[in-house]
């Protein structure tokens, strides 16, 4: 059960980041790193809607956690780049090639085999507060670096430590999630009495205003690419020190983790590489995927000519 839950999230999760990459494309750029990003997204229904998918995912994830461990659910969320895929080819008819194939099998077999040679164990260790504040701090230092790195640089720069920021607050959010989840399952009113609720409520709203700027600030791969792989490793690290996960890492263990881990990586970093994903053209720079969303957006409130009439070069074809 825990991994169809956490399978259920990841697709909820690339379901969101299609949507609400097309509620805040179109955003100016002075909203970067201000409320007034999340006051254009509030006003786009399409946003909106991603927004109702994130809550579903966050539930599945949340159960997921109650019955899991951080690290089995979270390295599972690295699938939402395959769906990511599925539904970009679906949505917009792009053809699946060799590239997609790979990165897919790739993804998929260097997480089963993290699984299934770190065999996650333990996890059932209660935090106290000072080991609370110390990771807290840690993954607070670490994002804030990240979002310093953020304010300067190319598009794909940005977007990529927009995403490591906000991969690092979403990892942090579902170590509390996992403790708040403990507590609704004895008492739905005993969440008001604990900090790590109102952390929780904190982070989130945080972790996600960081990914609508990752979204924002560039290409779709780079934010990707950065949350489905620093969330993993941030999470496996949290779930180690804070919980008391243990992973099999003795004899040839250790190495074949590492190797899976790496070859789930690759494959996903095949994958945000991929034309579908980064929805660029072989033969050009523009992003063709961001000109199909912004068009599909704005279409979504007004009629308007659709991308093959669009005039430029960025309207050719697929």
């Amino acid at each position: 059960m825990v991994y169809v839950l956490a399978l259920g999230a990841a697709f909820a999760n690339a379901l969101t980041s299609i949507l609400q990459r097309m509620g805040v494309e179109d955003a100016p750029d002075r909203t970067t790193l201000r409320v007034s990003l999340l006051t254009h997204a509030l006003r786009r229904g399409i946003w909106l809607a991603g927004f109702v998918v994130m809550v579903m995912s966050f539930l599945m994830q949340a159960v997921a956690l109650h019955f899991g461990r951080l690290t089995q659910v979270q390295p599972i969320l690295t699938t939402e780049l395959l769906f990511l895929v599925f539904l970009l080819g679906s949505s917009f008819g792009f053809r699946i090639g060799w590239r997609e194939w790979v990165g897919t099998l790739a993804t998929a077999g260097g997480l089963a085999g993290f699984l299934i040679f770190a065999s996650p164990g333990g996890g059932n260790i209660v935090p106290t507060a000072s080991e609370w504040l110390e990771v807290g701090l840690s993954c607070a230092g670490a994002a804030a670096v990240a979002v310093l790195l953020a304010t300067r640089g190319s598009r794909w720069r940005r977007a990529a430590m927009f995403g490591s920021a906000s991969a690092i607050g979403f990892a942090f959010t579902a170590s509390l999630t996992k403790v708040v989840s403990t507590y609704a399952a004895h008492d739905w009113a005993s969440l008001l009495r604990h900090w790590e609720t109102y952390a929780l409520a904190v982070c989130g709203v945080v972790s996600l205003f960081l990914a609508q700027n990752a979204f924002h600030a560039g290409p779709i791969a780079a934010s990707q690419s950065t949350l489905v792989m620093v969330d993993p490793l941030a999470s496996i690290l949290i779930g180690v020190s804070l919980f008391g996960d243990q992973l099999r890492t003795s004899g040839a263990w250790g190495p074949l983790e590492a190797l899976s881990l790496l070859v789930m990586f690759a494959g996903a970093l095949l994958l945000c590489r991929s034309p579908l994903v980064r929805g660029v053209k072989t033969t050009e720079s523009d992003d063709q995927v961001y000109l199909l969303l912004r068009w599909r957006s704005q279409h979504a409130q007004a009629e308007i000519p659709g991308p093959a009439e669009i005039p430029g070069p960025r309207a050719a074809n697929p």
